[in-house]
Protein backbone atom coordinates (compact mmCIF):
# COMPACT_ATOMS: atom_id res chain seq x y z
CA UNK A 1 0.00 0.00 0.00
CA UNK A 2 1.44 3.20 -1.01
CA UNK A 3 1.77 6.27 0.93
CA UNK A 4 -1.28 8.56 0.15
CA UNK A 5 -0.89 12.67 -0.63
CA UNK A 6 -0.72 14.57 2.84
CA UNK A 7 -2.92 17.58 3.62
CA UNK A 8 -1.24 20.88 3.82
CA UNK A 9 0.64 22.12 6.66
CA UNK A 10 -1.32 25.45 8.40
CA UNK A 11 1.33 27.92 7.26
CA UNK A 12 0.53 30.06 10.49
CA UNK A 13 1.61 27.20 12.75
CA UNK A 14 4.97 27.25 14.60
CA UNK A 15 7.38 24.58 14.09
CA UNK A 16 10.43 25.45 15.69
CA UNK A 17 9.53 23.92 19.06
CA UNK A 18 8.68 20.23 17.05
CA UNK A 19 10.56 20.59 14.07
CA UNK A 20 14.54 20.04 13.43
CA UNK A 21 17.03 18.27 11.32
CA UNK A 22 19.86 15.47 11.74
CA UNK A 23 22.63 18.16 10.83
CA UNK A 24 20.98 20.26 13.62
CA UNK A 25 21.13 18.35 16.46
CA UNK A 26 23.00 18.81 19.58
CA UNK A 27 26.68 17.65 19.54
CA UNK A 28 27.65 16.66 21.68
CA UNK A 29 24.47 14.88 22.34
CA UNK A 30 21.99 16.24 24.95
CA UNK A 31 18.30 15.76 25.67
CA UNK A 32 18.08 18.69 28.31
CA UNK A 33 19.19 21.15 25.35
CA UNK A 34 16.79 19.54 22.83
CA UNK A 35 13.97 19.40 25.38
CA UNK A 36 14.59 21.98 27.83
CA UNK A 37 14.15 18.77 30.23
CA UNK A 38 16.31 15.88 31.15
CA UNK A 39 13.28 13.08 31.01
CA UNK A 40 13.58 9.47 29.43
CA UNK A 41 14.29 9.43 25.81
CA UNK A 42 12.48 7.30 23.40
CA UNK A 43 13.36 7.25 19.45
CA UNK A 44 11.34 5.76 16.73
CA UNK A 45 12.67 5.45 13.38
CA UNK A 46 10.30 6.08 10.39
CA UNK A 47 7.78 8.14 12.07
CA UNK A 48 5.58 8.58 8.71
CA UNK A 49 2.39 10.73 9.49
CA UNK A 50 3.53 10.93 13.01
CA UNK A 51 0.43 9.01 14.79
CA UNK A 52 2.41 6.93 17.12
CA UNK A 53 4.68 10.15 18.41
CA UNK A 54 1.97 12.43 18.86
CA UNK A 55 -0.22 9.43 21.12
CA UNK A 56 2.89 8.45 22.71
CA UNK A 57 4.01 11.81 23.94
CA UNK A 58 0.51 12.47 25.23
CA UNK A 59 -0.06 9.63 27.08
CA UNK A 60 3.20 9.93 28.71
CA UNK A 61 4.43 12.99 29.31
CA UNK A 62 7.17 12.06 31.76
CA UNK A 63 9.24 10.95 28.53
CA UNK A 64 10.69 12.71 25.58
CA UNK A 65 10.66 11.74 22.08
CA UNK A 66 12.09 11.73 19.20
CA UNK A 67 10.76 10.83 15.70
CA UNK A 68 13.44 10.52 13.04
CA UNK A 69 12.01 10.47 9.15
CA UNK A 70 14.24 10.16 5.72
CA UNK A 71 11.30 12.43 4.10
CA UNK A 72 11.10 15.94 4.68
CA UNK A 73 7.95 16.25 4.16
CA UNK A 74 6.65 13.28 6.19
CA UNK A 75 9.04 14.97 8.88
CA UNK A 76 7.30 18.35 8.45
CA UNK A 77 3.85 17.00 9.21
CA UNK A 78 4.49 15.12 12.20
CA UNK A 79 6.09 18.28 13.10
CA UNK A 80 2.95 20.03 12.52
CA UNK A 81 0.96 17.45 14.10
CA UNK A 82 2.68 18.30 17.30
CA UNK A 83 2.87 21.88 17.43
CA UNK A 84 -0.71 22.10 16.54
CA UNK A 85 -1.82 20.04 19.64
CA UNK A 86 0.94 22.23 20.96
CA UNK A 87 2.95 18.85 22.08
CA UNK A 88 6.21 19.99 23.97
CA UNK A 89 7.98 16.53 24.78
CA UNK A 90 7.65 15.44 20.93
CA UNK A 91 10.42 16.56 17.84
CA UNK A 92 10.34 15.16 14.42
CA UNK A 93 13.79 14.83 12.66
CA UNK A 94 14.29 14.81 9.28
CA UNK A 95 17.36 13.06 8.30
CA UNK A 96 19.02 9.52 8.33
CA UNK A 97 17.84 7.62 11.62
CA UNK A 98 20.40 4.94 11.36
CA UNK A 99 23.35 7.95 11.39
CA UNK A 100 21.79 9.05 14.39
CA UNK A 101 22.32 5.84 16.08
CA UNK A 102 25.59 4.95 14.64
CA UNK A 103 27.27 8.70 15.63
CA UNK A 104 25.68 10.01 17.78
CA UNK A 105 23.33 8.39 20.56
CA UNK A 106 25.22 7.40 23.74
CA UNK A 107 25.21 4.15 25.05
CA UNK A 108 22.58 2.93 27.22
CA UNK A 109 20.46 6.20 26.98
CA UNK A 110 17.52 5.17 25.98
CA UNK A 111 14.45 4.33 27.50
CA UNK A 112 13.02 2.96 24.39
CA UNK A 113 13.58 2.34 20.83
CA UNK A 114 10.11 1.79 18.40
CA UNK A 115 10.17 0.68 14.85
CA UNK A 116 6.64 0.15 13.20
CA UNK A 117 6.39 -1.08 9.23
CA UNK A 118 9.27 -0.44 7.95
CA UNK A 119 9.95 -0.71 3.87
CA UNK A 120 10.51 -4.33 3.26
CA UNK A 121 12.80 -3.75 0.00
CA UNK A 122 10.99 -7.12 -1.03
CA UNK A 123 13.89 -8.35 -3.31
CA UNK A 124 16.84 -10.10 -1.84
CA UNK A 125 19.10 -8.10 -3.40
CA UNK A 126 17.79 -5.11 -1.59
CA UNK A 127 17.39 -6.45 1.55
CA UNK A 128 20.41 -4.90 3.12
CA UNK A 129 18.74 -1.83 2.63
CA UNK A 130 16.25 -2.35 4.99
CA UNK A 131 16.58 -0.37 8.55
CA UNK A 132 16.70 -3.76 10.82
CA UNK A 133 20.01 -4.82 9.85
CA UNK A 134 23.11 -6.18 12.14
CA UNK A 135 24.35 -2.95 12.51
CA UNK A 136 21.31 -1.19 13.69
CA UNK A 137 20.31 -4.17 16.55
CA UNK A 138 23.56 -3.46 17.57
CA UNK A 139 23.55 -0.01 17.98
CA UNK A 140 19.84 -0.50 19.54
CA UNK A 141 21.25 -2.44 22.21
CA UNK A 142 23.74 -0.59 23.00
CA UNK A 143 21.92 2.59 23.23
CA UNK A 144 19.34 1.19 25.61
CA UNK A 145 19.24 1.89 28.89
CA UNK A 146 19.19 -1.46 31.12
CA UNK A 147 15.64 -2.51 31.14
CA UNK A 148 14.63 -0.24 28.30
CA UNK A 149 13.04 -1.85 25.46
CA UNK A 150 12.70 -2.38 21.89
CA UNK A 151 9.15 -2.55 19.80
CA UNK A 152 9.20 -4.12 16.62
CA UNK A 153 6.04 -4.18 14.02
CA UNK A 154 5.70 -5.45 10.31
CA UNK A 155 2.58 -6.82 8.16
CA UNK A 156 5.45 -8.87 6.30
CA UNK A 157 6.26 -12.17 7.89
CA UNK A 158 9.09 -12.55 6.22
CA UNK A 159 10.80 -9.60 7.35
CA UNK A 160 9.57 -10.69 11.13
CA UNK A 161 10.94 -13.70 11.05
CA UNK A 162 14.44 -12.64 9.46
CA UNK A 163 14.23 -9.98 12.13
CA UNK A 164 13.76 -11.87 15.47
CA UNK A 165 16.75 -14.30 14.15
CA UNK A 166 18.98 -11.54 13.49
CA UNK A 167 18.20 -10.32 17.29
CA UNK A 168 19.17 -13.53 18.08
CA UNK A 169 21.90 -14.31 16.69
CA UNK A 170 23.69 -10.38 16.74
CA UNK A 171 22.17 -8.83 20.58
CA UNK A 172 21.71 -10.50 23.76
CA UNK A 173 17.89 -8.31 24.16
CA UNK A 174 15.63 -10.29 25.62
CA UNK A 175 12.29 -11.70 24.44
CA UNK A 176 10.57 -11.56 21.64
CA UNK A 177 7.70 -11.09 23.92
CA UNK A 178 4.45 -11.48 22.17
CA UNK A 179 2.61 -7.97 21.80
CA UNK A 180 -1.61 -8.74 21.99
CA UNK A 181 -3.72 -7.58 19.72
CA UNK A 182 -6.22 -5.13 21.23
CA UNK A 183 -9.51 -3.32 19.74
CA UNK A 184 -9.31 -0.37 18.86
CA UNK A 185 -11.65 2.55 20.98
CA UNK A 186 -12.06 4.97 17.91
CA UNK A 187 -11.29 5.62 14.25
CA UNK A 188 -7.14 6.32 14.89
CA UNK A 189 -6.57 4.48 17.96
CA UNK A 190 -4.21 2.28 16.67
CA UNK A 191 0.03 2.52 16.79
CA UNK A 192 0.80 3.73 13.49
CA UNK A 193 -1.81 4.81 10.38
CA UNK A 194 -0.16 1.77 8.64
CA UNK A 195 -1.27 -0.23 11.19
CA UNK A 196 -4.55 1.26 10.76
CA UNK A 197 -5.35 0.90 7.40
CA UNK A 198 -3.67 -2.76 7.46
CA UNK A 199 -6.09 -3.95 10.21
CA UNK A 200 -8.89 -2.48 8.16
CA UNK A 201 -7.81 -4.44 5.23
CA UNK A 202 -7.51 -7.90 7.10
CA UNK A 203 -4.18 -8.23 6.85
CA UNK A 204 -2.02 -9.91 9.75
CA UNK A 205 0.41 -7.73 12.10
CA UNK A 206 3.05 -9.28 13.49
CA UNK A 207 4.43 -7.40 16.98
CA UNK A 208 7.70 -8.11 19.35
CA UNK A 209 8.75 -6.45 22.12
CA UNK A 210 12.56 -6.95 23.73
CA UNK A 211 14.04 -5.71 26.91
CA UNK A 212 17.66 -5.08 28.05
CA UNK A 213 18.59 -6.94 30.28
CA UNK A 214 19.45 -5.29 33.79
CA UNK A 215 22.62 -7.26 33.56
CA UNK A 216 26.16 -6.85 32.14
CA UNK A 217 26.60 -6.79 28.30
CA UNK A 218 29.31 -8.91 26.75
CA UNK A 219 31.08 -6.61 24.22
Amino acid sequence: MGRRALPKIDPQLDLSRNFTTVEQLPGPWSVAELFGTDAPLEIEIGSGKGLFLQNAALAYPQHNFLGIEVSHKYARFTAARLAKREISNAIAVHGDGLRVFREMVPDDSLAAVHVYFPDPWWKARHHKRRVLNESFLENVQRTLAPGGKFHFWTDVKEYFDATLELISSHTQLVGPVDVPESDPEHDLDYRTHFERRTRLNDAPVYRAEFLKSAGPIAR
